[in-house]
């Protein structure tokens, strides 16, 4: 979704042990190596994150289910777009504390590179010439042209279903990156208040 919206309309390891070739081994080794093999597992089973399947109105809700990270105890952010994943990631000293799914431009209409969070934001608008709106636009390209925002509406304000269900499937905006309704409401909110500060890097790729 491109739509032009101005300052104005704010509300704006895996973890290996080694063997050893010795024939004496310790009565305990094999006990402690399963045991501190089976703590690293644990570890690295709760840093990967929990993602809500995607069924029913899942685009209604948010993409992990854990909660919104507090964006006030985290520095040095930037959100990473993977088209062809179609996974946004929201990263901070470049490690991933949330994941949103995510659907960018069909036909390569969403540019790559490095671009900004800018300061225009809304809380919805409606692009006639596309026949689509949608809510909680944050710009990052072109103020106002380029934006992430919720899952398409129709010129009632309703969600359009058939394109919510492509969230996280398939690219499908016109070059804009769609998040779920809950996602891009948080993301907007964390615009307005300053916690993803104007600046943040947003990081496009294929």
């Amino acid at each position: 979704m491109k739509k032009i919206i101005t300052v104005g309309c704010m509300a704006l390891a895996i973890f290996s042990l080694s063997s050893c070739s010795s024939t004496t081994v310790a009565p305990n080794s094999s006990k402690t190596e399963k045991s501190t093999a089976g703590k690293m597992q644990a570890k690295k089973k709760n840093t990967t994150p929990k993602m809500r399947e995607k069924k029913n109105e899942y685009w209604k809700l948010s993409s992990e289910l854990r909660s919104y990270p507090d964006l006030t105890k985290f520095s040095n952010m930037s959100l990473e777009v993977s088209i062809s994943k179609n996974i946004t990631y929201l990263k901070s000293n470049n490690k991933t504390i949330y994941t949103f799914y995510s659907s960018a431009g069909v036909d390569n209409t969403t540019p790559t590179g490095t671009f900004a969070v800018q300061a225009e934001t809304s809380p919805s608008f409606y692009n006639s010439g596309e026949g689509e709106g949608a809510n909680y636009a944050v710009s990052w390209l072109e103020h106002g042209v380029y934006l992430f925002h919720s899952i398409p509406t129709d010129s009632n304000g309703n969600y359009i279903v058939s394109e919510a269900k492509k969230l996280g499937k398939s690219p499908a905006s016109h070059g804009c990156v769609r998040l779920s309704v809950s996602d891009s409401n948080w993301l907007y909110e964390q615009a307005l208040s300053g916690a993803l500060p104007v600046g943040t890097p947003v990081i496009i790729n294929q």
